[in-house]
C-alpha cells in the first residue's frame, strides 16, 4: 500500500455496493478543504467510486456550492480560513438539516472529536489518513443516515458486459469472464468510467496506487490482457485513443 508526499494511504477501494440516487445518476459529494492539493487527492478517490464531485477552499463557498449542488454526503475541514468548519456545519444544516457530514482535522484530541461530533457531525478523521476509510466512512454515514433518494448495487453493467462486485464475476454476453484480480480493479475502474478517456497516469494512480511510478507500460500491458479476455472474437468494447489513453464504451 502506497502513501503519497503527504503521507495518507493510496488504496484501492475494496466495497462491495456502488452506492446511487434513486434515479440512478451518482451519488454527490462536497469536500471543503483549504489545502489544494489534498481537496484534489480526496476529489479523485471520490470519483473513482463512481460519485459526483465537486469541492471549496474556504468556508463561504462551501456554503454557497452546497446551496447550488445539494450533495448527498459532505467531507469538512475542520480548519478554514474564513468561517471555521462548525459554523460552515451549522449553515449547512440549515438549509439540509440531515446530509451526513464527515470531519476533517489535524488535531487528534478527544476534547475536538467531541466538540465536532456534538455540533452535529456525524463521523470525524484525523490527518494524515487513508483515502480508503474516507470512502468507507462515507458509505456507512449514508447508509446509517437511510437517505430515502439513495440505493445500493453491486453491478457495473456497460453494453453486454457486467462486473459484479459482491461475487466478483464478470460477464460478456452472458458469458463468464474469468481475470485477476488487478484485471478485475482495472476493468472495474474502465467500467466506472465508461466513454470517458482514462490516461495511462490516472489509470496507474488508481488501480496501481503510484507503485510503479512512471511505468506506463504495465499499462499497455494489462489492456491487452483484458482485451484478450473481454474482446476477443466479439466487437471490441476497449479501445486505444492514441496520444490520449483508453476508453471503454458499449460495442455498437
Amino acid at each position: 500500500m502506497a502513501r503519497d508526499s503527504r503521507g495518507m494511504t493510496m488504496a484501492n477501494s475494496d466495497s462491495s455496493t456502488d452506492l446511487r440516487r434513486s434515479d440512478g445518476s451518482p451519488v454527490r459529494v462536497l469536500v471543503v478543504d483549504d489545502e489544494p492539493t489534498l481537496a484534489e487527492l480526496l476529489s479523485m478517490a471520490l470519483r473513482y467510486e463512481g460519485w459526483e464531485v465537486r469541492s471549496a477552499g474556504d468556508g463561504q463557498t462551501a456554503v454557497r456550492t452546497a446551496r447550488e449542488f445539494r450533495p448527498d454526503a459532505v467531507v469538512l475541514d475542520m480548519m478554514l480560513p474564513d468561517i471555521d468548519g462548525l459554523e460552515v456545519l451549522r449553515r449547512l444544516r440549515g438549509e439540509s438539516p440531515e446530509v451526513p457530514v464527515l470531519f476533517l482535522t489535524a488535531k487528534d484530541s478527544v476534547e475536538d472529536r467531541i466538540t465536532g461530533l456534538t455540533a452535529g457531525g456525524d463521523d470525524y478523521v484525523t490527518k494524515p489518513f487513508s483515502l480508503e476509510e474516507v470512502v468507507a466512512r462515507l458509505r456507512g454515514l449514508m447508509r446509517r443516515m437511510g437517505r430515502s433518494h439513495l440505493r445500493a448495487e453491486s453491478q457495473l453493467i456497460v453494453g453486454d458486459l457486467t462486473l459484479d462486485e459482491d461475487s466478483h464475476e464478470v460477464r460478456r454476453g452472458g458469458d463468464l469472464v474469468t481475470l485477476t484480480a488487478t484485471e478485475f480493479e482495472l476493468l472495474r475502474y474502465l467500467m466506472r468510467n465508461p466513454r470517458r478517456v482514462l490516461s495511462k497516469s490516472q489509470i496507474l494512480d488508481r488501480v496501481w496506487n503510484y507503485d510503479f511510478g512512471g511505468q506506463a507500460n504495465v499499462v499497455e500491458l494489462y489492456i491487452s490482457y483484458l482485451r484478450k479476455k473481454i474482446d476477443a472474437g466479439r466487437t471490441p468494447m476497449i479501445h486505444t485513443m492514441r496520444g490520449a489513453g483508453y476508453v471503454l464504451k458499449p460495442a455498437d
